[in-house]
């Protein structure tokens, strides 16, 4: 079977790699963009070699769609790519694949933003002990204050549980796992009532401590 040739002759960033990974491009997003163009190969064979058959061109948009993707993590790169490939009939754009990383949740088993918004207020109290649908749910409610998302109308609030709820999901999608809000501790058993013998020794012994 013959290697897809475009991946194989020419890395992102190959002919300066040094310059690429300088400005902020580490291996790993290098190698995410290399498996980009691989899957988009495979999937586009004659239109991907129209558009990059020249390998000094390739080497050039390798770099700049490098750069481009520099706020998007290695698997959200990549989960992208294929998503876009099971659901693009032609050679995606690099706005294409940006807007498949900005908007790919679902990837990561994340709700959309509306939905998360929804589902923050919704919860009831404690909303440590609710079950989310993803701990950043949870924490970008916490962090925009339950109070504030409760009290406030949405055309306010939702703007900024949305601004919290992108940037916990960055982290995600960066590879962190978030903590699971801690339940709150079960109050403690009461124990067997007193009798009412036992409750007439007890108020004895108060009344004799307050000398009453």
């Amino acid at each position: 079977m013959k290697k897809p040739t475009g991946a194989s002759q020419t890395a992102a960033g190959q002919s300066d790699g040094q310059s690429a990974r300088a400005e902020g491009a580490g291996p790993d997003r290098v190698d995410a963009i290399n498996q980009l163009f691989a899957e988009f190969e495979l999937a586009y064979h004659n239109q991907y070699h129209k558009a990059y058959g020249d390998p000094d061109r390739l080497a050039l948009t390798k770099k700049y769609w490098l750069q481009n993707l520099s706020d998007f993590s290695p698997p959200q790169i990549v989960a992208a790519a294929r998503r876009l490939v099971r659901t693009q009939d032609f050679l995606p754009t690099l706005s294409v694949v940006v807007r498949a990383c900005e908007e790919g949740h679902s990837l990561f088993g994340l709700p959309a933003p509306r939905d998360a918004y929804i589902e923050a207020c919704r919860a009831p109290a404690p909303k440590a002990a609710q079950e989310w649908s993803h701990a950043a749910v949870y924490h970008a409610g916490r962090t925009s204050d339950w109070h504030f998302l409760a009290t406030e109308p949405e055309d306010r609030a939702f703007p900024v549980f949305a601004h919290y709820y992108r940037e916990f999901c960055k982290r995600v999608m960066r590879g962190e796992d978030l903590q699971e809000p801690a339940a709150p501790a079960l109050e403690q058993s009461p124990g067997r009532p007193l009798s009412d013998e036992e409750r007439a020794e007890e108020m004895a012994a108060l009344r004799k401590k307050l000398d009453l």
